[in-house]
């Protein structure tokens, strides 16, 4: 008769044994020893004189806001919402398309990895040059990228539907006909997900487009700090933590009828562009002069005036690299908080609090803050890296951790944790943590905008010089550099990833 004793678990030692568990954990030992072994060549400096006073302040006006002194108007809230729902309505509406044709054409698939390589600060600085300060600058720098995006995940969703109902389609049917009768009644909830997921991802992409300049919530946040008003800060803040934890209920689809109309009368007015002036800018500003002119000595020339690219694209790796296994880290750590094997009802509520914050705020912000504390170096963009995925990838990962049910009996703590769940959430985690390498990477790259010596440094100070032709070049290397980590990325991680535990999937709840 057959033994109904379960199997018992793996240790944590064991983990690095194995096929294609083993072949991910081998990766992820090798990512942590290199970064330890790189270490050394990061600018981790500390230049502020005493960053523990500037804390303690710090601390205490977050912990205690004062709305009173708010001085972000009611519609800098409206229009990160604004900015955030219209920029997903028109990538949604410029990806699904992309989708329908995703994997009939390779130059498609390049031309929405190109997209979406490139981060929405930086097709903010992009716009900015032709529509100024306006709605089309905030929706184009959200929809360009979201649609690449879209388009990239909805064909991944559609790719894992059963295809056995398409054999009932007749022969010959168009590529539209399929996605409407077929894939859309499967994948409905799937794709109406990550639409929500997605949007509140524009929440904080709308709130960082304050930080070059435009009227949202952000750019009162980030005056607030510089000049030291951190009690107006935490207040903002608050508003904003609330505006995502309070999503579920304000954003429902249901209330859409009324977001819609109510927001778009918030993007006016439109700006007056001057045709000529934009059209000088895309045929004659971003390109090189003497490869316009076909001057092959000039654009010699053109190329040693360019600023240092071996530094700036060394610590955008080496930042990425960091920040890729301090996410690994931070999530190893963290998950266990809001998991329901370790902690009870109250500690893992006030658990998913601290994760909810941290995964809510952008790295953008969260490196800008830190940067107040301890300077212009890679410390505070490594922390904030780390921090906000790992937090996010926890999430996930503790999610299906509650799904499982421990088959060793009266095993806790520590054992539980190495023996029982760790084992089998792994794999997951693993996916995840190579998932996230590509945002990561897009992150690092724009970090360099608060003072950080990335390719994202070199980038705003050509716009700040209004040096053109070099802040294009720049942004092609950018994103050269994220195709490559995102190539890498897919090979190294499981060819099919759990739903449940794909970062292209909704977190938790907020």
């Amino acid at each position: 008769m057959r033994s109904t004793v379960p199997e018992r678990p793996r240790p944590f030692a064991d983990l690095f044994a194995g096929h294609r568990l083993g072949r991910l954990n081998r990766v992820a030992l090798g990512l942590v020893i290199l970064t330890l072994i790189l270490l050394p060549a990061a600018d981790l400096s500390i230049t502020v004189r005493d960053p523990w006073v500037e804390l303690q302040r710090m601390a205490g006006g977050l912990l205690t806001p004062d709305f009173a002194r708010v001085s972000a108007p009611f519609e800098a809230v409206g229009l990160t919402v604004a900015f955030a729902l219209w920029g997903v309505a028109l990538g949604l509406l410029a990806g699904i398309p992309l989708t329908l044709v995703f994997h009939r054409c390779r130059w498609i698939r390049g031309f929405c990895a190109a997209l979406r390589a490139v981060h929405e600060l930086f097709w903010a600085l992009l716009f900015l040059q032709i529509f100024g300060t306006s709605a089309v600058t905030a929706l184009a720098a959200i929809a360009v990228p979201f649609a690449g995006i879209f388009a990239k995940v909805f064909a991944e969703i559609l790719d894992q539907l059963d295809p056995a109902p398409a054999h009932a389609l007749p022969h010959g049917i168009g590529r539209l006909s399929r996605f409407l009768y077929i894939e859309w009644p499967q994948a409905r909830g799937q794709l109406l997900a990550y639409v929500r997921y997605r949007f509140e991802c524009a929440l904080r992409s709308s709130l960082l487009l304050g930080f070059v300049g435009l009227p949202t919530l952000g750019f009162y946040l980030e005056s607030a700090f510089r000049q030291g008003r951190y009690q107006e800060a935490g207040a903002e803040l608050l508003i904003f933590y609330l505006l995502i934890g309070t999503l579920r209920w304000w954003g429902d689809r249901r209330f859409l009828w009324l977001l819609l109309p109510i927001s778009a009368w918030l993007l006016g007015p439109w700006p007056d562009v001057d045709p000529s002036l934009a059209w000088r800018f895309v045929t004659h500003d971003i390109w090189p002069a003497p490869l316009l002119n076909g001057d092959p000595a000039g654009l010699a020339q053109w190329w040693t005036q360019l600023p240092p690219l071996g530094a700036a694209i060394g610590n955008t790796l080496l930042l990425a690299l960091m920040g890729t296994s301090g996410a690994l880290i931070v999530a190893l750590v963290l998950w266990p908080l809001v998991c329901r094997h370790f902690t009870g009802p109250v500690r893992r509520w006030l658990g998913a609090g601290v994760l909810i914050a941290l995964r809510s705020t952008p790295e953008v912000l969260f490196a800008f803050v830190l940067l107040l504390l301890t300077g212009p170096s890679m410390l505070p963009a490594w922390i904030a890296l780390a921090l906000h995925n790992g937090a996010l990838i926890a999430f996930l990962v503790a999610r299906h951790a509650d799904e499982l049910r421990p088959g060793l009996p009266d095993v806790r703590g520590v054992n539980l944790y190495c023996w029982e769940l760790l084992p089998r959430v792994m794999p997951g985690l693993l996916a995840l943590v190579f998932y996230r390498a590509e945002v990561i990477m897009r992150e690092t790259a724009i970090l360099g905008i608060l003072g950080v010596a990335t390719l994202g440094f070199q980038i705003d100070s050509a716009f700040a010089w209004l040096h053109f032709d070099t802040a294009l070049f720049l942004l092609i290397i950018t994103c050269l550099l994220n195709l490559t980590v995102d190539a890498l990325s897919r090979q190294l991680r499981p060819a099919r990833t759990p739903t449940a535990l794909s970062c292209d999937t909704p977190g938790p709840p907020a």
